[in-house]
C-alpha cells in the first residue's frame, strides 16, 4: 500500500497504542464542522468567517479600503467572539489538564451549546439574516469555533488543527522527500484539507439549494456524535490520555 494511503488509513483508523489514540478521526470530524459553519457564515452572513480568522483580518482590510460586500463590524465581531471562545476553551481544557479525553469532552460540550444556539436562531428567525440577528449568529458561531480551536491547540494532534490549513499544506510540500525534508506526512495532511473541503462543499450545496439551516444542523449532528465519543473517551486511562510532556 502506498505511504500516503497508509498514513490516511492510520489517521482514520488509528492504532489504539498510538500516542494520540482515537483523537485523529475526531479532529477530522471537527475539521468538517469548520467547513460547514464557514460556508454558512460566508455565504449567508455577508462575507465573514467564524472559524478562519486570517480571512477576517484580510476582510477587515478590504472593508476599510471600501471594497463592496465586506463589513468591518462583522469582521471585528467575529474576531472578538472567536477570542472570547478561545479564552473559554483554554479555561475548559485547563480544568482537565491531566486527561486529554476530558479536555476534549468539556470543550465539545461548550462548542455544541453555542452552535446549537446558532442553529435555533437560524430556524426561528427564518432569514434573511441581517442586522442584530446576523451579528448574533456571527457571535455565537465565533465563540463556538474559538472553543474548538483552543481545544485542538491543547490536544496538539499533529497536522490536525481543525481550522488552520496554511501550515498544514506548507508542511506537506516543504517536508517532502523531494525538498530533502523528513517526510511530508501527506496522507494525514491531505486528509485534513479534504475534510475541510468536504464540509465547505456540503454547506455550500445546501445554501445554494435553498436549505440554509442544513449546514448548522449537520454541524450540530457531527458535534453530538463527537460528544458521545468524547464521553466514552473521558473514562479511559490509556496512555494517550496523558497530555504531551506529562
Amino acid at each position: 500500500m502506498p505511504v500516503v494511503l497508509r498514513e490516511a488509513w492510520a489517521t482514520l483508523v488509528p492504532d489504539p497504542r498510538d500516542r494520540h489514540g482515537p483523537l485523529p478521526p475526531l479532529m477530522l470530524a471537527l475539521t468538517v464542522v469548520t467547513g460547514l459553519v464557514d460556508a454558512f457564515s460566508y455565504l449567508l452572513l455577508g462575507h465573514v468567517f467564524v472559524a478562519n480568522m486570517t480571512g477576517n483580518v484580510v476582510f477587515g482590510g478590504f472593508a476599510i479600503a471600501g471594497a463592496p460586500g465586506f463589513s468591518l463590524l462583522a469582521s471585528v465581531v467575529a474576531l472578538l467572539s472567536f477570542a472570547a471562545g478561545a479564552f473559554s476553551g483554554g479555561a475548559a481544557v485547563r480544568a482537565a489538564r491531566t486527561h486529554r479525553g476530558r479536555q476534549l469532552l468539556y470543550a465539545l460540550l461548550a462548542e455544541t451549546a453555542f452552535v446549537t444556539a446558532a442553529m435555533v436562531v437560524t430556524l426561528v428567525s427564518g432569514g434573511p439574516w441581517t442586522g442584530a440577528v446576523r451579528f448574533t449568529l456571527v457571535a455565537l458561531l465565533g465563540v463556538g469555533l474559538g472553543v474548538q480551536n483552543a481545544a485542538a491547540r491543547a490536544l496538539a494532534v499533529p497536522d490536525l488543527k481543525t481550522t488552520v490549513l496554511t501550515l498544514t499544506i506548507t508542511g506537506a510540500a516543504a517536508d517532502s522527500r523531494f525538498a530533502k525534508g523528513p517526510g511530508s506526512r501527506a496522507g494525514r495532511r491531505l486528509l485534513s484539507a479534504a475534510a475541510m473541503m468536504l464540509g465547505a462543499l456540503c454547506g455550500a450545496l445546501a445554501v445554494l439549494h435553498d436549505l440554509p439551516a442544513v449546514p448548522l444542523s449537520a454541524a450540530v449532528a457531527l458535534l453530538a456524535v463527537a460528544c458521545a465519543c468524547a464521553a466514552v473517551l473521558a473514562r479511559s486511562d490509556a496512555p494517550w490520555t496523558r497530555p504531551p510532556g506529562a
